[in-house]
C-alpha cells in the first residue's frame, strides 16, 4: 500500500525539521508520495493567506500531514489566523495526543512512558472573547458530545496499553477543576467517567490540575493515560515534556475522524532559525505518530528505536547539551533506520 504525506514546513525552524522527518520517513522504505504545501506568517505576508485553500486541499487530500511551526506576531493581525488552529477547525481534529516517554539524554528522567489526551476544540481556546471597556471576557465552553469523544479516544489508548501488559490493567487520570469549576469541569469529568465505565481493564481515577502539576514534577511515572480540557492539557503536556528533555524532543498529534495532522511543539525557534541546530528529533517521533495512525506501528517503532539509538550514542543538538547539527543527527536516526536489524 502506498501513502501520501502533505508536508507544511511553516516557519522558522520548522523549515529544517520537516524536511528532517520526510527523510526518516522515506528511510523506512514505505512507499510514501510527500506533497509540499505553504503555511505560516511567511505565507500570510507573501500571499495574504495563513492557510491557502491549496493547503486545505492537501491536507485533506492526503488525510494526513506534518506541520512544522508558525512564527505569530505578538499582536492581532488583521487578517491572520494561526494555520494550527484553523486545521483544528476545519478538519474537526478533536484529539491532542502528547505521548512521554523518557530518552537516553542527560535531562530525562528514567521509567516514564505515559501520554496527554487534551480535548482540542472548546474549553477557553473556543474563540469566544469580548471586551466591555475595561473588562474582557472570555467564555469557557464544555460540551457533553465533545468529552464523550476525548474520553473514548483516551479510554481505547488506555485499553491498547492494557492489552500489552500481563496485569491486563491500565490508569486513566481525569484531570479537572471541578472543585472551582464545577458547572464546566464537572460535566467534563462525569462524562469522561460514563464513558470509562465501560473498560472494565481501566482504573480510573482522578485529579485536580493543581495537584496533576505538583504529581508532574513529584512522581510523573505514576500516570499512565491522563485526560483533560483543552487549556488544562495544554500546560500539562510542555510541562511533562520537560521531565524527558524538553520541547526539542516533544512530538505531539492532532487526530480527526478523517484527517490527522503531526507536529513537534517547540515553536518556529526565531532565534535559532538558519543556523543548522534546529533538534529535529521531536519531528521525526511526530513522524512515528503519523505511521502509528497510517498502521504502520512496525515502522514506528524502528523510527522510536533508531532516536534512542542515536541519542543513547550522544548524537545531541545543542538544546540537549551535545554539538550535532539538525544534519548530523538526522543522518545518525536515518544510518541507523537503513543498517540495523529492526525485525
Amino acid at each position: 500500500m502506498s501513502y501520501r504525506v502533505c508536508l507544511i514546513p511553516g516557519d522558522g525552524v520548522g523549515q529544517e525539521v520537516i524536511p528532517a522527518a520526510a527523510e526518516a520517513l522515506a528511510a523506512t522504505g514505505l512507499p510514501i508520495e510527500f506533497v509540499p504545501a505553504d503555511a505560516g506568517w511567511g505565507c500570510f505576508e507573501r500571499t495574504g493567506e495563513a492557510l491557502p485553500d491549496a493547503t486545505v486541499d492537501a491536507v485533506r487530500h492526503c488525510g494526513v500531514a506534518l506541520f512544522g511551526a508558525t512564527q505569530s506576531p505578538l499582536r492581532k493581525v488583521e487578517g491572520y489566523r494561526s494555520p494550527i488552529l484553523a486545521m483544528r477547525r476545519a478538519f474537526d481534529l478533536y484529539a491532542n495526543v502528547r505521548p512521554t516517554r523518557s530518552l537516553p539524554v542527560p535531562d530525562s528522567r528514567p521509567g516514564l512512558d505515559f501520554v496527554i489526551f487534551r480535548e482540542n476544540t472548546e474549553g477557553l481556546y473556543s474563540g469566544r472573547e469580548r471586551r466591555d471597556g475595561d473588562t474582557a471576557i472570555a467564555e469557557r465552553v464544555i460540551t457533553r458530545a465533545a468529552s464523550e469523544r476525548i474520553a473514548r479516544a483516551a479510554c481505547e489508548a488506555a485499553a491498547r496499553r492494557a492489552a500489552g501488559r500481563e496485569a491486563g490493567r491500565a490508569r486513566l487520570t481525569i484531570v479537572h477543576k471541578a472543585n472551582v469549576l464545577g458547572i464546566t469541569d464537572g460535566l467534563f469529568r462525569d462524562t469522561v467517567r460514563e464513558v470509562a465505565a465501560a473498560y472494565t481493564m481501566l482504573d480510573v481515577g482522578e485529579m485536580l490540575v493543581d495537584a496533576a502539576a505538583m504529581w508532574l514534577v513529584k512522581d510523573p511515572a505514576r500516570f499512565d493515560v491522563i485526560v483533560t480540557t483543552n487549556l488544562f492539557g495544554d500546560i500539562l503536556s510542555d510541562a511533562a515534556a520537560g521531565l524527558v528533555g524538553g520541547l526539542g524532543v516533544a512530538p505531539s498529534a492532532n487526530l480527526g475522524p478523517a484527517v490527522a495532522v503531526f507536529e513537534p511543539v517547540h515553536g518556529s525557534a526565531p532565534d535559532i532559525a538558519g543556523q543548522g541546530v534546529a533538534n529535529p528529533i521531536g519531528a521525526i517521533l511526530s513522524a512515528a505518530l503519523l505511521l502509528d495512525r497510517l498502521g504502520e506501528t512496525t515502522h514506528a517503532g524502528r523510527i522510536r528505536a533508531a532516536v534512542d539509538a542515536t541519542l543513547g550514542a550522544d548524537v545531541r543538538t545543542p538544546d540537549l547539551g551535545g554539538t550535532a547539527t539538525t544534519g548530523e543527527v538526522t543522518r545518525a536516526v536515518i544510518e541507523r533506520l537503513e543498517t540495523r536489524d529492526w525485525r
